[in-house]
């Protein structure tokens, strides 16, 4: 079986922390779940930390320091983990969508924020926060456009999509908005880069309906699922709960239509919005 994949501990704040807790962890002869066990969190959550797939908190490091004789160094360094362009509900899933092999991701609403276009996410932005000044706004899309930077890579991660068709009916921006937004999509799929099905109204009930969900796999960490509600949002590694994700999403796609019926369906809502923008 192959060891744990090496972190550069370059790359990032949190790939630091990670490095350096399984060096010392490793140097005191512990197993994950003993070292899990003072901080009140599983060895998977351990191996976690030391993949860089979840976020170390200030009194985790705390313990850490404390139980491995580190002198300060994982609270002196956890502090830079707070420091993220994405609300705090968020931030912690955005990192580690970039450590992913695999997403697979349920959308209810929107276009997802790893596909949407820079005026399709502007609108989205704008309607969340309608006060907001321009360069609030701004910030928001920029860093949105730089989490789509994930799929330059031609094959990492694998990006699998099921869109609620009221995703294609829902107007933002307008027309002319919604019909490059959903040309964009179009576009990954024909370029074989993600896989999206939809999923019709005639489904009708179906076990997704609460909400969105988000599952990741990472090459040598446990899954992880992401729950989002209004202002919220949950990472989750119990493994039961991913069990029964799993089948959340597994009956989503079961529902769904097949790859070649969904780029069918929409690419002819664009073909609908591109109609109605030029009659405006």
């Amino acid at each position: 079986m192959p060891g744990p994949k090496k972190l550069d501990p370059s790359s990032s704040p949190r790939a630091l922390l990670g490095a350096e807790l399984r060096h010392r962890r490793e140097a005191a002869g512990l197993s994950q779940d003993a070292l899990g066990a003072p901080l009140f969190v599983s060895g998977s959550f351990i191996g976690q930390l030391e993949a860089g797939t979840r976020r170390m908190q200030p009194d985790q490091a705390e313990k850490l320091d404390e139980v491995l004789g580190a002198g300060g160094f994982f609270v002196r360094n956890c502090a830079a983990l707070k420091e993220s362009k994405y609300p705090d509900h968020f931030a912690e899933a955005a990192e580690a969508e970039r450590l992913a092999t695999t997403i697979r991701e349920y959308a209810p609403l929107l276009v997802p924020g790893l596909l949407q276009t820079e005026a399709y996410a502007r609108a989205v932005f704008r309607a969340y926060q309608p006060t907001a000044t321009e360069d609030v706004i701004d910030d928001l899309v920029v860093a949105r456009l730089e989490r789509a930077q994930l799929l330059t890579d031609p094959t990492t991660p694998l990006l699998w999509v099921v869109l609620d068709e009221a995703v294609l009916r829902r107007q933002i921006g307008g027309p002319g908005v919604m019909a490059k937004a959903l040309r964009h999509v179009a576009g990954l799929v024909q370029q074989h880069r993600i896989i999206v099905q939809m999923l019709p109204f005639s489904a009708g009930a179906h076990t997704a309906l609460t909400g969105s969900l988000k599952l990741m796999h990472f090459p040598d960490a446990p899954a992880l699922a992401y729950l989002q509600g209004l202002g919220t949002g949950q990472l989750q590694d119990d493994p039961a709960a991913l069990r029964h994700y799993e089948l959340t999403y597994d009956l989503v796609v079961a529902s769904a239509l097949s790859p070649a019926a969904s780029l069918a369906m929409i690419e002819s809502a664009a073909e609908g919005y591109d109609h109605e923008a030029q009659q405006l």
